[in-house]
């Protein structure tokens, strides 16, 4: 059994299209460059630990930072805008999921103890 929800803050997004070639945006900064968003989304898919892997996987500390880390930038490419200068909910879940793999990365989180082997 893996980790509880508080223990592991990434979830896995819905599936979307496939991930299109970025191409650049005409709004002068304004918008995410066309499919960002879907190629965030397939590179965090790509990165999540999933259950069946989990037990495996759970002591790699660059793999955790990275899973961490691309949840992070699709918060920031689903629910806010480049031009927007107040800070929104979006920057302040990345901003916790970029905290988060920081601490991966310099050791200061480790795996939690797997309840169904009681260490």
């Amino acid at each position: 059994m893996g980790p509880t929800a508080a223990e592991r803050p990434v979830e896995a997004p819905s599936p979307s299209t496939s991930p299109q070639a970025i191409a650049p945006s005409s709004s002068n900064g304004r918008e995410w460059p066309a499919g960002a968003r879907e190629q965030a989304e397939a590179l965090q898919r790509a990165l999540v630990i999933g259950d069946r892997e989990w037990h495996r996987l759970k002591n790699q500390r660059p793999r955790r930072a990275a899973e961490q880390l691309a949840a992070a930038l699709v918060q920031l490419l689903a629910a806010d805008q480049p031009g927007q200068v107040a800070a929104t909910a979006a920057r302040e879940r990345a901003i916790a999921l970029t905290e988060h793999a920081l601490g991966w990365l310099r050791a200061d989180l480790s795996a939690p103890a797997c309840p169904d082997h009681g260490r």
